[in-house]
């Protein structure tokens, strides 16, 4: 429910499941547009997406920014730590593995490739049925990868990267993935250091998208998870 109100005293300051973190309620924090009807926010995880691509920003001069979710199989026997965030801990440590990859075969053919940090913004969640899912916002050097591909594609693509990435942190076959590593509508965002007069500029627009990883609603913190974390550094 979007609450922007003239008396905040009449709304929770902290969160209810972690009192350590503040609950924020405009629609704008420093600056930058959250997406209001889906507040309140967790300040602590605005402040830390901000970072994140701030940083990201502060390495690269052209950044590829985009959205995709990751799903648990139904029906399918898993290893203990699918429930745990250690499962999107080895999701980041494949695809980052897999990125250096690329690097490393781009550099064979061409010794001034452009090198590629992977940031990461991420937020578990638990559906209606109690299983846990999680969106990710990833950041990369745009001039090194400028798109996320084209879904089934014959080339590889960061696409099947993460297919690849999250076979591997389930412990299954590509096969049985399909359809896990979902790709919303419209999910890349091209942002720049410097915005030319006459370019739009994409940041408001990001981290408007990326402010929904934010929101207090639907995060657990039950047996010790986080229901947030980023990319250090």
């Amino acid at each position: 429910m979007n609450r922007n109100p003239s008396n905040p005293r009449h709304y929770p300051l902290r969160h209810s499941g972690n009192p350590n973190l503040h609950l924020h309620y405009n629609d704008t924090f420093e600056g930058r547009p959250v997406m209001g009807d889906k507040g309140p926010f967790v300040m602590e995880y605005l402040s830390r997406l901000k970072r994140t691509i701030d940083q990201a920003l502060a390495q690269y001069s052209r950044v590829l920014a985009f959205r995709v979710d990751l799903r648990l199989p139904q029906d399918i026997d898993l290893p203990d730590h699918a429930y745990t965030n250690q499962v999107v801990s080895r999701f980041i440590a494949s695809f980052n593995a897999k990125i250096e990859h690329n690097l490393d075969k781009a550099r064979e053919c061409n010794h001034y490739a452009r090198d590629c940090k992977v940031r990461y913004v991420w937020a578990r969640e638990v559906g209606g049925g109690g299983m846990p899912h999680y969106h990710l916002l990833i950041l990369l050097n745009r001039d090194a990868h400028y798109t996320v591909g084209r879904l089934r594609s014959e080339r590889t693509n960061n696409i099947s990267r993460m297919e690849e990435a999250w076979a591997s942190a389930l412990g299954l076959s590509l096969d049985q993935v399909r359809g896990l590593v979902h790709i919303p509508e419209n999910p890349e965002y091209r942002i720049d250091r410097h915005v030319r007069p006459d370019d739009e500029d994409e940041l408001p627009a990001l981290f408007y998208r990326a402010s929904y990883l934010c929101k207090a609603a639907t995060k657990s913190y039950g047996a010790h998870l986080r229901g947030f974390d980023t990319s250090r550094g």
